[in-house]
């Protein structure tokens, strides 16, 4: 940020939006931009779009990453929301889906096919073979190991399958795989693209005798890939679940990581009380984070917990605490959480609880709003998943129709549940803070983290004496907001839920 007291578009508010869920199209959630959410947000993340959008992954396998689903619009429309918004979108590193026109080709053609080296497969990697302690060592978000045998023409293969035997992993050390992804990267740019987030780019280059997860040859891919796209236009976001202090050493090479660790961090100190991993943690994260509290995906916990790659790494709960912390979302969503995690609802990772945000604070409004408000006071872009803009619950209809897990927070909305859902109080306070965290100039400066027990506290301060200060009590779960006026007068709001009427 500037210090000269006015905050810059990039730095405001964004939406994390699935168009087919909230808008129908993306003409549709274009004008639900426009329309019942004008001015709020200054960007918008829309989550694939790509043919086709609800494949096994909800849009994360795609067949063609080039070519917008009909069914949504087309690239036309996406250049009217890059028009309006600055436009993040995903470009889906690791992997693309079995059914995709290139992997069919391989399936029948075998090592004739001209895209045969688009694939990876176990002995692209292992070409002498592996041994057991090799194979043990791959890191996988699943059970089991990576791969799933295919005939490929007249061959039987191990096909590397890092998430689902429906998700074929892209081999980029070939040039039919880094050709694939520059195809991608020109038909972002040329939509209008500002942003991309590398989805699941932690597994994404493959290495002998490591664990292939976030290794040294990860980190030069991701400096080769982000190279790529800032010489086409467009910043990157780096999307990682692994421990803490890995997100705080790649923040330095990329324009933005996630900061994952906030989320569960908060409902850890609102759960118990116990602010000091949330303030050591505010102490020392990267500010050049996209700061989320629920995105598609579930609630992370892997991010706060203990090294997972066996380094012996305290993390910033102890595995005690990350286990109390998984039964209390499951507690206070009532059991659902818990049916929605793991394996049994086909879940792709299952180190993240499936469960909206609202629904893991037990429904309770002040406590929402407050965990939205360390949200917005802390350095770096604040993004607001759709369902939580709505302070969403559980949609156990559409998991019961579906069996996949991460559905109970990912509800479509008709647009008279929008309407219905921003008079609601607690969305009426939250869109108000929304809109004072784009507006004030105090946020365009310096902040400091401060608190003690259950406290944290985080004042901003610009020039000219502007400034804006948050005092929360995880303890209560009430939050005190400070704030100076135009003419330097100091208002102050003891109730979050009534800061639409002092602001």
């Amino acid at each position: 940020m500037s210090d000269m007291g006015e905050i810059a578009p990039g730095e405001k508010a964004q939406l994390i939006a699935y168009a087919d869920r909230f808008g129908g199209s993306l003409a549709g959630l274009h004008e639900i931009l426009d329309g019942p959410l004008g001015g709020l947000f200054a960007g918008v993340h829309v989550l694939p779009f790509f043919t086709p959008f609800d494949g096994a992954d909800a849009g994360f396998d795609p067949m063609d990453h080039t070519e917008v689903d009909p069914r949504l619009g087309s690239w036309d429309d996406v250049r009217a929301l890059a028009d309006d918004y600055a436009l993040m979108v995903d470009l889906i590193v690791n992997h693309v889906s079995a059914d995709s026109a290139q992997f069919r080709d391989v399936l029948a053609r075998g090592d004739d096919s001209p895209y045969a080296g688009m694939f990876l497969t176990m002995s692209d990697v292992y070409p002498r073979g592996a041994s057991e302690t090799e194979l043990v060592g791959i890191y996988r978000p699943r059970l089991g190991l990576p791969f799933t045998a295919l005939t490929l023409g007249q061959r039987r293969r191990l096909v590397w399958t890092t998430f689902t035997s429906a998700q074929i992993d892209l081999n980029l050390f070939d040039p039919a795989g880094m050709a694939y992804l520059d195809r991608v990267l020109v038909a972002l740019a040329a939509g209008g693209v500002s942003m991309v987030r590398l989805d699941a780019v932690g597994y994404a280059i493959k290495t002998a005798g490591t664990s292939s997860f976030m290794t040294t040859a990860t980190l030069g891919f991701i400096d080769e890939l982000t190279a790529r796209a800032r010489k086409l236009g467009m910043q990157v976001l780096v999307e990682i679940h692994a421990h803490f202090e890995r997100q705080i050493a790649i923040a330095s090479a990329v324009d933005r990581v996630y900061d994952f660790a906030l989320a569960p961090l908060l409902l850890h100190a609102l759960y118990t009380a116990d602010a000091a991993p949330l303030r050591r943690w505010l102490a020392v994260r990267p500010t050049n984070a996209v700061t989320v509290l629920d995105t598609h995906d579930g609630i992370g916990v892997i991010d706060v917990g203990p090294d997972q790659m066996g380094d012996g790494r305290a993390g910033l709960l102890t595995p005690a605490q990350v286990d109390a912390l998984v039964e209390a979302i499951h507690e206070r969503s009532g059991g659902q959480s818990r049916q929605a995690t793991g394996w049994a609802a086909s879940n792709v990772d299952v180190y993240q609880v499936n469960c909206t945000y609202y629904d893991a604070l037990g429904r309770d409004d002040m406590a929402y709003l407050l965990a939205r408000a360390v949200q917005f006071f802390t350095p770096g872009i604040p993004q607001i998943y759709y369902v939580g803009l709505l302070a969403g619950h559980n949609d156990m209809d559409l998991f019961a129709r579906s069996g996949v897990g991460r559905d109970i927070n990912r509800h479509s909305y008709a647009p008279d549940e929008i309407a219905r859902d921003l008079a609601r109080p607690v969305v009426a306070a939250l869109v108000a803070l929304i809109r004072f965290r784009n507006a004030h100039p105090g946020f365009a400066g310096h902040c400091e983290v401060g608190g003690d027990g259950s406290r944290v506290s985080l004042t901003w301060t610009a020039a000219a004496g502007q400034s804006a200060a948050l005092d929360a009590d995880l303890a209560t779960g009430r939050a005190t907001l400070v704030w100076t006026g135009p003419d330097g007068e100091v208002h102050t709001c003891h109730d979050l839920l009534e800061i639409h009427h002092g602001y």
